[in-house]
């Protein structure tokens, strides 16, 4: 039989021990310089600028992908027919085109689909996918408890700079229906595996390179001066677009949403640290002041 290591054969380095013990030695010297070598070279590659914005932003990207992956969203031809079913349709209807279906609660041309992509149902787009088993629940923002029903209506308050929707009015009832009728087979209380937006890291946003990036990634569709293509491309500052008080009005989210969404030719391909910019650029730009008192 071949000695387990060469270096065996050679002078002894161990006197005293026997050839068994002596390459037991030497091989757990190898295994060690082994992984350190790996550990030395994993240190270095996270080490270098910008990888740790990519590989996380990249990696949160891909469970957000895997997530949708899993699930398909329910096709609108299997509402049901009825009254449910065609509340159901009611809320699809004013989900995707809120200014056309509810245009006495809306302040701007902001739709609901905008901020949650493909009718709600896109995996880290705010999918509304299982969303209404999650309430009540403490907002930390309105420091109380509040009902999915007053979810929906601060977006429209903030999102829509509009005006709160009665609980009994056919928009509202039809909003919660058709949320309800894309969780049918969600358990209760527990939170979709795409929900919310990726995480990124927190960095600081430049809006001056932010500029360059909104003019190269992103005026073509929502144009140089932010105000996209009502209905289908949304306004990003100004009149048309969502108010001061609104969610996406915060950097670091808005910097969640554009990374694994935009640009939509090729959502993922901005790094974490290019969507803060460009966010940055956005959030400098005109948005109309929210004051609750206007807003009841």
């Amino acid at each position: 039989m071949a000695p387990f290591d060469k270096s065996v054969q050679r002078k002894s380095r161990f006197p005293g021990l026997s050839r068994i013990k002596e390459a037991v030695i030497v091989f757990r010297e190898q295994a060690f310089r082994c992984c350190l070598s790996f550990v030395l070279l994993t240190a270095i590659t996270f080490s270098l600028p910008g990888s740790v914005d990519d590989v996380g932003a990249s990696q949160n990207s891909r469970n957000a992908s895997a997530a949708a992956t899993k699930w398909t969203a329910p096709d609108p031809a299997t509402i049901p027919e009825g009254p449910l079913g065609d509340s159901i349709r009611v809320g699809l209807h004013v989900f995707d085109e809120t200014p056309k279906y509810a245009a006495q609660y809306v302040g701007n041309q902001m739709s609901c689909g905008h901020c949650h992509i493909n009718s709600g149902t896109l995996a880290g787009a705010m999918p509304i996918v299982g969303v209404p088993g999650m309430f009540p629940v403490f907002r930390e923002r309105e420091k109380t408890v509040v009902t999915f029903e007053e979810r929906i209506e601060q977006c429209f308050q903030r999102s829509e700079h509009g005006h709160r929707v009665p609980n009994d009015d056919p928009i509202m009832v039809g909003l919660v229906a058709y949320a309800q009728w894309l969780s049918k087979d969600q358990m209760t209380g527990r939170p979709f595996p795409g929900r919310g937006l990726v995480k990124l890291p927190e960095l600081s946003g430049d809006r001056e390179r932010g500029s360059g990036i909104y003019v190269q990634q992103c005026a073509v569709c929502h144009k140089l001066e932010g105000v996209g293509k009502p209905p289908a491309i949304p306004a990003l500052w100004g009149p048309g677009a969502y108010d001061a008080g609104a969610g996406m009005n915060d950097i670091a989210k808005m910097a969640a949403f554009v990374q694994h969404n935009m640009p939509q030719n090729s959502p993922g391909s901005l790094t974490a640290q290019q969507a803060y910019d460009v966010s940055a650029f956005i959030q400098s730009k005109p948005h109309e002041p929210f004051i609750m008192k206007d807003h009841q």
